[in-house]
């Protein structure tokens, strides 16, 4: 990885918790237009008439810098994770204010637009709770990988530098890992095996 020609997230995120403002800057104009393509592709319609795709990724923002110095910087995929987290709490937030079930969250309708992530077009909206029950399900490195792949549409070349790979195509074959994985553990088990 050249960083001295592209910064890493990890860096940044070390040196703005240094108290390095600059860092903290460049950290943050580095993730608002990952978060904002994420959330624009991802929240329910109605969470988008709520509130502002804009304000929802501020307020994440906003509640991930606040909090910086107690985060355990391992990469751009734990962080990303870390601003999605804070951004579905937002939107939980949000939906309970305006009177709507939080659980509502948990089946996000696809969007109209053409931001939509690579997951929308991948899987319906009747799969989406099945797919974050098995994310959670992953290990750190395998959910970093396909949360960077999937829900903020990263290449395989910014992949392979944002986790420190060698190259895109270990990044390729990173994220085909960890799909092979989620899918595994989405799979409902198999009632017929004992059966016999």
């Amino acid at each position: 990885m050249n960083e001295a020609v592209i910064d890493s997230t990890t860096r940044l995120i070390r040196e703005a918790q240094s108290g390095d403002g600059t860092a903290r800057d460049r950290l943050f104009a580095r993730c608002r237009p990952l978060l904002r393509r994420w959330a624009r592709g991802r929240l329910p319609h109605f969470a988008r008439d709520l509130a502002d795709t804009e304000d929802l990724v501020q307020t994440a923002l906003t509640r991930a810098f606040t909090n910086l110095d107690r985060f355990e910087a391992r990469g751009t995929g734990s962080f990303l994770a870390y601003l999605r987290t804070i951004t579905l709490n937002a939107v939980k937030e949000e939906l309970r204010r305006s009177g709507r079930r939080p659980e509502d969250t948990e089946r996000f309708e696809a969007a109209d637009d053409s931001t939509n992530p690579v997951l929308e077009d991948a899987i319906s909206a009747d799969t989406l709770a099945d797919y974050e029950s098995g994310l959670d399900r992953l290990d750190e490195p395998r959910r970093e990988a396909v949360v960077l792949r999937l829900e903020f549409g990263l290449s395989y070349s910014e992949i392979a530098e944002e986790l420190g790979l060698a190259s895109a195509d270990a990044a390729r074959m990173k994220v085909s890992r960890a799909l092979v994985r989620l899918a595994e553990v989405m799979r409902p088990p198999d009632d017929s095996a004992g059966a016999h």
